[in-house]
């Protein structure tokens, strides 16, 4: 396993291509999982664990690894499965997520695989609101489940989204808004739900989306009806995840730019991957900003400048 990453900094190129590659996982029993590579920083034989007084019961404890005090989160108990008893033989994944490092304690770790975003579903819709899973997908006959971290790391750690009140709003915001309203484009629930908190002490209106392709036609459609054909009339800014089901977001800002309905809006790409955001990219494909999740703050300070710009 010591060399399965070592290209990882190499495969920058899928990204915009709306591909990703997949590291396969396992937890108890035969179901494979799937994370993003670009997610994952290591993956390590499972070092000995110190337990923390008063963790959270999901923290199997915390590893030392290269200078680094990294928490290891048991993740099949924390999705609900029995938890992993005997480490010895297991492995840790090493990830980065909304500004944080942690390590996710599995089984084990299988291989890399290379996959379109449409090959990529949302989960099945009788799923219900509690379930983990933020996508599935098909791979050698059997079915790859996509687990929503960020739900996962926000029950154990949840996430501020309250905005400091010096940036609340002063009557500017509804002012450069009007009727018009913040499209917000994430797969994960949790992660549209932050959002709209934060916005909405700002007086903003949004209208949501679960992945790029919902988006696209969603926003299509309200150029064709609402807008005579010029989407700023309706909607002030998008603020798209990157990594969805069917459609990325680099995807989706490119199939939006080369629109000319569409091309005057203002697009903040916001998403996860803070570790190995690719800047030339996202001006390559003409997002007009990128925020690592989670800062309110700063969210809400890029919202005010780009609505007041639209």
């Amino acid at each position: 396993m010591a060399g399965i990453l070592d290209s990882v900094n190499q495969r920058t190129q899928l990204v915009g291509q709306n591909r990703l590659e997949l590291l396969l996982f396992k937890l108890k029993g035969r179901q494979r999982f799937g994370i993003n590579v670009f997610k994952v920083r290591e993956v390590l034989q499972c070092p000995n664990l110190t337990a923390m007084p008063k963790s959270n019961h999901f923290v199997k404890g915390v590893a030392h690894i290269r200078g680094q005090t990294i928490s290891v989160i048991d993740l099949s108990l924390a999705i609900g499965g029995p938890g992993i008893q005997n480490t010895k033989d297991c492995f840790i994944i090493i990830t980065e997520y909304n500004r944080s490092v942690q390590g996710f304690l599995v089984d084990s770790v299988e291989r890399i695989v290379n996959i379109n975003w449409e090959s990529i579903m949302p989960p099945p819709s009788g799923s219900g609101r509690y379930s983990y899973l933020t996508a599935v997908t098909e791979i050698e006959k059997e079915l790859v489940e996509i687990l929503d971290v960020e739900k996962i790391l926000n029950e154990i750690c949840p996430v501020n989204t309250e905005v400091s009140a010096d940036l609340l709003s002063d009557g500017e915001m509804q002012k450069d808004l009007g009727e018009r309203i913040v499209f917000i484009a994430d797969d994960s629930t949790v992660a549209r739900n932050q959002v709209k908190r934060a916005l909405e002490p700002l007086g903003v209106q949004t209208e949501v989306a679960k992945n790029g392709r919902e988006a696209l036609i969603r926003l299509k459609e309200i150029a064709d009806q609402d807008c005579q054909n010029v989407i700023t009339e309706r909607v002030a800014l998008l603020i798209s995840d990157v990594e969805m089901p069917e459609m990325d977001g680099y995807t989706l800002t490119a199939e939006l730019k080369a629109d000319p309905r569409m091309a005057p809006l203002h697009i903040i790409l916001h998403t996860s991957l803070s570790g190995v955001f690719n800047q030339a990219m996202v001006e390559k494909v003409g997002a007009d900003d990128f925020i690592a999740k989670f800062n309110p703050d700063e969210l809400a300070t890029a919202v005010k400048k780009w609505v007041h710009e639209a």
